[in-house]
């Protein structure tokens, strides 16, 4: 597969522009659809994209499974949290893994492998995979609002608004209107509840920033579309996986982007993508 080289070389000049700055970083979250048959697409993007930390979910692997080595050999340090063929989250980075924690260190019982968290080049990260919810009168749609109202606990308890942090990955839900490719067909659905807005509005509220949207207030910015049919190639798409910055983070963004190759059946073919696009944070 060809990775267009486009973006790494605008990065690299504003990497040589911004050398009396701090922080000066490359971030992405990915929700890769199982890393266990995506690692080949994975790895070489890591590169090809000049990624310093990766926040990953999805992985759908064990730690058995996980390709630490490979990583290693690239340059990077891993810490995952997964079990089995569902769920799981990763932090890949170039820059320290320091301060692992996997899980809600305030709240154990929420066993499933949805959150890890790291300190990496000085910014705290969380990679964030939210339950799905399922459907509204499922009762893993109320598990949904818990979680999220877990994790604004979480952030609260580790001061994340008061430092450079930064909680990114799949949160399962669009914010507003923009954020779907038909509003009216997903009114008063999963993802698009006034309930799951509240959940992540709660996390806003402690001092962080929607990055993708403060930069493009008028871009839908989608980050998913469905497999079926053509929805990529019409652009009908959701933006459901955000990065919420603190107001450090958010102070030193200089782009925020999807990487819409990524997630192009025509760029990675023979193989199949992931059904998530890279958003992918530049802070200078």
């Amino acid at each position: 597969m060809l990775w267009p080289l486009g973006s790494v070389t605008r990065w690299s000049w504003r990497m040589l522009e911004r050398l009396d700055t701090v922080a000066a970083m490359r971030i992405a979250t990915w929700n890769v659809n199982s890393l266990r048959s995506r690692a080949d697409q994975v790895l070489p993007w890591l590169l090809a994209r000049d990624i310093d930390v990766a926040l990953l979910q999805e992985t759908k692997c064990g730690d058995e499974a996980f390709p630490f080595d490979q990583l290693t050999d690239l340059g990077y340090a891993s810490a995952h949290h997964g079990v089995n063929h569902w769920n799981g989250v990763a932090i890949i980075s170039r820059l320290g893994l320091d301060d692992v924690t996997r899980g809600f260190v305030t709240k154990p019982e929420f066993d499933e492998p949805r959150l890890i968290a790291a300190t990496c080049g000085g910014v705290r990260c969380w990679s964030v995979y939210v339950p799905n919810g399922r459907a509204i009168e499922n009762p893993h749609f109320g598990y949904k609002l818990t979680w999220l109202d877990q994790l604004a606990a979480e952030l609260r308890s580790q001061d994340a608004p008061g430092r450079a942090s930064l909680a990114a990955g799949d949160f399962n839900v669009g914010m507003t209107d923009l954020d779907f490719y038909d509003a009216k067909r997903w009114k008063n659905k999963k993802h698009a509840t006034d309930e799951e807005r509240a959940g992540v509005q709660g996390i806003m509220d402690l001092g962080f920033t929607d990055l993708a949207r403060a930069e493009y207030p008028n871009d839908p910015m989608f980050t998913w579309w469905n497999y079926v049919g053509t929805q990529f190639a019409k652009d009908k798409g959701l933006r459901i996986d955000l990065a919420l910055g603190s107001a450090t983070v958010a102070a030193q963004i200089d782009d925020v982007w999807v990487d819409r190759h990524a997630r192009d059946p025509l760029v990675v073919h023979p193989a199949k993508p992931s059904d998530h696009a890279p958003l992918i944070i530049d802070l200078g």
